[in-house]
């Protein structure tokens, strides 16, 4: 029998080309995880191997629309409702009227118009800062939304009159019972609302819970 396998070439060993096969099937079982490699390399996934992705584009798709439509309504608010009578929409829910804020949103702290403007600095490179370690998802939606909140607030301090970081903000939205506001003002309110749920449900920016986090170590504290 020994010599009917030698002559006919079949190695009893496996070291032939199945035995090469099935000694590189172990390698083969693995996924291919070069291409996670390469994208950990570039900081486009989490290193702890979670598989979680950097989400920078929603930011900037975010900021840019509320950049876009706080800019353009600002534009047709001067165009058409400067020196012209408010207008009431809604019986007067909500009513359109061109105003100068030189405070922070809201019309509020209006005699620090120049520290508004370098606190909005301050916030959007911190944002900027923070967008590198940005694997959540919802978070990049809140981090977009006060970063074009902050940037369409900050143009109007920078190329209005009466100067550089003293421009007065144009605000056009008013509701009952509330101060004027605009589009960059409600994306502020509404990512700074998100971002307080976000934090209480133990959200992080790099797309972990706190929560699981706290019970993996208290389960290890009593094992």
């Amino acid at each position: 029998m020994r010599d009917m396998q030698t002559t006919r070439g079949t190695p009893l060993s496996g070291a032939g080309p199945t035995g090469a096969l099935r000694s590189g099937s172990g390698a083969g079982d693995e996924p291919d995880t070069s291409a996670d490699a390469v994208a950990a390399v570039e900081g486009d996934v989490a290193a702890d191997g979670s598989g979680r992705r950097r989400h920078i584009g929603v930011l900037i798709v975010v900021a840019a629309m509320v950049i876009i439509g706080d800019v353009v309504s600002k534009i047709l608010v001067v165009a058409n409702l400067t020196d012209h009578a408010p207008i009431k929409l809604l019986g007067g829910l909500i009513t359109l009227e061109e105003t100068r804020n030189p405070g922070a949103a809201f019309s509020v702290g209006t005699s620090a118009t120049l520290i508004f403007g370098v606190v909005a600095i301050a916030v959007i490179a911190i944002i900027v800062r923070t967008a590198r370690r940005l694997f959540s998802r919802p978070w990049s939606i809140v981090l977009g939304l006060l970063l074009g909140g902050a940037t369409g607030n900050l143009i109007d301090r920078v190329l209005r009159s009466p100067g550089v970081l003293r421009g007065y903000v144009v605000d056009w939205i008013r509701v009952p019972h509330f101060a004027v506001f605009n589009v960059a003002d409600s994306a502020i309110t509404v990512g700074g609302t998100l971002a307080v749920l976000l934090a209480i449900s133990g959200r992080q920016l790099d797309g972990s819970r706190a929560t699981s986090a706290r019970r993996t170590s208290d389960d290890d504290s009593q094992s």
